[in-house]
């Protein structure tokens, strides 16, 4: 049901962004950005059912808790970057999105580096 709100919610406020759009520009955006905020922080609520589920595979398959912290790390600046982009977007900035695009993926690399040197160690150990 929480999609079917959402989603009503969306075009809703799609729609009236539209009858803005001929006028008064900005108010569209204004309406654009308070909507996708809306949405932001209702998935927000949603993401400790998410935490969970990756601490209950963490669980089964014993995986050290800080390669999880990670990769919940890793998807919350997915989600920050591609939300900031798209709002960027919306407004007409495609230079500044593309450049908050680009340092997400940075971001993800580095954040990413001590599991990539952890898997290359445990090859060498095997290979030895």
């Amino acid at each position: 049901m929480d999609v079917v709100q959402i989603g009503i919610i969306g075009v809703a406020g799609t729609l009236l962004a539209v009858q803005f759009k001929t006028g008064k520009t900005e108010y569209g955006i204004y309406i654009s950005v308070a909507l996708s905020l809306f949405i932001f922080f209702f998935i927000l609520g949603k993401l400790g059912v998410m935490i969970e589920a990756v601490r209950t595979i963490g669980g089964y398959i014993h995986v050290d808790a800080a390669y999880l912290g990670t990769l919940i790390k890793m998807l919350g600046v997915t989600y920050i970057a591609e939300f900031s982009s798209s709002i960027c977007k919306d407004a007409g900035y495609q230079t500044i999105a593309k450049q908050i695009e680009i340092f997400g993926k940075l971001a993800i690399l580095v954040m990413s580096m001590p599991i990539l040197l952890a898997l290359l160690d445990t090859i060498q150990e095997f290979l030895s």
